[in-house]
């Protein structure tokens, strides 16, 4: 007995023809976003936190205010841990006196604005990151424009100018921004002592004592009790600076800062402290660690 063909399968009908209005509709956005894919080069940061952890940090934004010896560190710990987008705010250039302790400070490099060496570097160890350099120097009447409210997931104070430094941190309170802080990194040589508190918890450095007296005078806020500011501080007696050979030739220190700046000067200060490369590197660290486990934690 033969075999009988198989029936010939009957084809579908054409879909009829889209219509204008459908064929113009837009897909929803979330469609269109690109998922998470996490780069090789944060693997080992990876390995730590895990991808949701990677995800956040890559989606969030943090601005750096002061690039000096402890916020240059600071910066390159966060985009080093893949925080996807940073925004850097520093007035200043490089200083000669700026090569024994802060990341952009080279022999070539003198001269040129922190806040764009900083962002160039930072662009260099991660071309994915979005990375904006200001170069500003925060004072009251740029606070709005420098600190809206709702930009930013977390803020970095590594300004040296106390009055600065008062009104970020109360700006900071006040629009319930998180923030961490460095207090004086300057005139220690012992990077183990560092620790890291709410600001109503520091201890043993008269500087912080400062910022939580001024901060209650100044604007109230309630130093006492916990205030959210985040401190890193060091425990060690700060050390009172030295006086070397080449001051006697100019009748004390003389500032050969690049450029005339009018909100903080050298010339400003009622001393020059010392500072070293291991204690304001570990103080910039600690900061950028404090941020990068708040923001991996989704806190």
């Amino acid at each position: 007995m033969n075999p009988q063909p198989a029936p010939t399968p009957t084809a579908e009908p054409e879909a009829p023809p889209a219509s204008p209005a459908a064929s113009n509709t837009v897909e929803p956005a979330a469609s269109l976003a690109k998922p998470f894919k996490l780069s090789r080069r944060f693997d080992r940061t990876a390995r730590l936190l895990g991808d949701n952890a990677m995800e956040r940090l890559a989606n969030a934004h943090v601005v750096v205010f002061g690039l000096g010896g402890v916020g240059s560190f600071t910066a390159e710990g966060l985009v080093r841990s893949g925080v996807g987008r940073l925004t850097l705010v520093d007035h200043d250039d490089v200083c000669v006196t700026n090569t024994n302790r802060q990341l952009h400070a080279t022999v070539k490099s003198v001269g040129k604005s922190k806040a764009e060496l900083m962002a160039q570097r930072c662009q260099e160890i991660n071309p994915q990151a979005k990375v904006e350099a200001l170069r500003e120097f925060y004072r009251e009447e740029l606070a709005e424009t420098l600190l809206p409210a709702g930009r930013y997931d977390f803020v970095v104070d590594a300004i040296d100018n106390v009055k600065a430094k008062l009104h970020l941190l109360h700006r900071c309170v006040t629009l319930g921004l998180p923030v961490v802080s460095s207090m004086g990194a300057a005139g220690r040589l012992d990077p183990t002592a560092i620790r890291v508190e709410d600001l109503s918890e520091t201890h043993m450095d008269p500087f912080a004592k400062d910022i939580r007296k001024l901060l209650k005078r100044k604007y109230g806020v309630e130093t006492e009790r916990h205030t959210g500011i985040t401190a890193v501080y060091s425990i060690e007696t700060r050390r009172q600076p030295v006086p070397l050979n080449y001051d006697d030739a100019t009748d004390g220190f003389l500032c050969v800062c690049p450029q005339d700046n009018e909100f903080h000067t050298c010339d400003h200060r009622t001393q020059i402290d010392g500072s070293v490369a291991f204690v304001t590197s570990a103080f910039g660290m600690n900061a950028a660690g404090v941020v990068v486990r708040r923001l991996a934690s989704a806190r």
